[in-house]
């Protein structure tokens, strides 16, 4: 790959999760403080993203990948996604929001493997070319919650905007890519979109408990997704879009340090250790406050690296090991369609419903949450997910070990 590809395509990845992060972090602030929405509401609309994740396999395989140049679609898809971001900017019901970020979703949502397989295609050695493109993506949400949080428009519709201004960039930039044209021909069926040809890896029993933890640990997931920024502006923090960041930061540390671990602790370890660090994320939220035991909010977001490395890329890691040759690309897009989309479909309504039940109106109106009860939900799902997952699940010992 060529310096000049490898400078457009890290551009690419930036801008991706630039956009992202520019209004998903501090959607939730900005429906509740700001428009009034509930609880219930915020929880559903972040649903989106989880309808749009079950729906994507379908566009992207049965479609995308037969029919358009994909530097072509992708510049589409954003140019839609722009209007669609600008057009939620100016909405104040929920019926009418909900409906807007939903068709967004649905645009965006197929960018982020089209993004991949984009730049896999024009990679020699993507297992060691890709990690140096897609970390700029990590970097471009970082930047992202850095100038929403200095700007201090979180409660606001800014950041939305921004993001439809990063997503008319990347529409434009996507014509300078590489040409990359579609390579699949021939007809294609529901079996292959799903991936359901990789049922038969449930046959194996640890896999099958693979797949059942990794689809609960998701439902109490989706309460930091939806909640953690408006959590942190109520407690009164001060640029917490912007100290979010810090989890992503340390997603940048902990991923170097991946190999190590992997050959110290192997699979089951690596899943284990990143469940237990969503229960003891939400434990520190739990008790925390934004005085003396501010430690412990910072502790919370930091664990983020923890939380999303050693689980979910150890799960990619452990679907591509326990997956055979032919079935790989179809075990993770189920493993996908169960996490992202069923998982978190559940989680959305149910962490709002949860935020409503512990939700007060003060006498001036305005309307705050018992936020220790709160988290102590999706602690307590997620160590009962926990202990299950360590008493059942069982990994061949060298699984995971370079």
């Amino acid at each position: 790959m060529s310096t000049a590809t490898r400078i457009k395509l890290s551009v690419m990845m930036f801008l991706e999760f630039f956009i992202w992060g520019a209004w998903y972090v501090t959607l939730g602030t900005w429906l509740g403080t700001t428009l009034g929405f509930s609880g219930e509401q915020i929880g559903i609309t972040y649903g989106t993203t989880a309808v749009a994740a079950m729906i994507s396999p379908f566009f992207v395989g049965m479609i995308a990948d037969r029919f358009f140049a994909t530097q072509r679609l992708l510049a589409l898809l954003h140019a839609l996604g722009a209007a669609a971001l600008l057009f939620a900017s100016i909405q104040t019901t929920f019926g009418a929001l909900y409906t807007v970020i939903l068709i967004y979703t649905l645009f965006y949502m197929p960018t982020l493997a089209l993004t991949n397989s984009l730049s896999f295609r024009q990679m020699q050695d993507p297992g060691r070319e890709f990690p140096g493109v897609r970390v700029l993506g990590t970097i471009g949400w970082i930047v992202a919650g850095l100038v929403v949080g200095t700007l201090k428009v979180e409660a606001t519709a800014t950041p939305v905007r921004l993001a439809a201004a990063g997503s008319l960039a990347l529409a434009l930039f996507c014509l300078t890519l590489p040409h990359t044209p579609p390579q699949k021909t021939g007809r294609v069926g529901w079996r292959d979109v799903l991936g359901l040809d990789a049922l038969q890896l449930l046959k194996n029993r640890s896999f099958a408990i693979f797949v059942l933890g990794s689809f609960l640990v998701c439902i109490p997931l989706q309460f930091y997704y939806a909640f953690a920024n408006p959590f942190l502006n109520e407690l009164g923090v001060t640029n917490a879009a912007g100290k979010m960041t810090l989890g992503q930061m340390s997603e940048l540390g902990f991923m170097l340090l991946m190999p190590w671990f992997f050959r110290r602790l192997g699979v089951k370890y690596m899943l284990l250790v990143g469940m237990a660090a969503w229960v003891t994320r939400y434990l520190l939220f739990a008790y925390g406050n934004n005085m003396a035991l501010a430690w412990m909010l910072y502790g919370g977001i930091i664990l983020h690296g923890i939380c999303y490395d050693f689980f979910f890329v150890t799960g990619q890691i452990y679907v591509d090991q326990k997956a055979p040759a032919d079935v790989r690309a179809a075990a993770q897009g189920f493993i996908t369609f169960v996490t992202y989309g069923v998982g978190m479909l559940i989680g959305s309504p149910l962490s709002g419903m949860v935020v409503d039940r512990y939700a007060m109106t003060t006498g001036a109106g305005a309307v705050l949450h018992d936020w220790h009860s709160i988290w102590l939900v999706p602690a307590g799902g997620a160590a009962v997910v926990l202990i299950l997952f360590a008493m059942f699940f069982r990994a061949d010992s060298q699984e995971g070990r370079p």
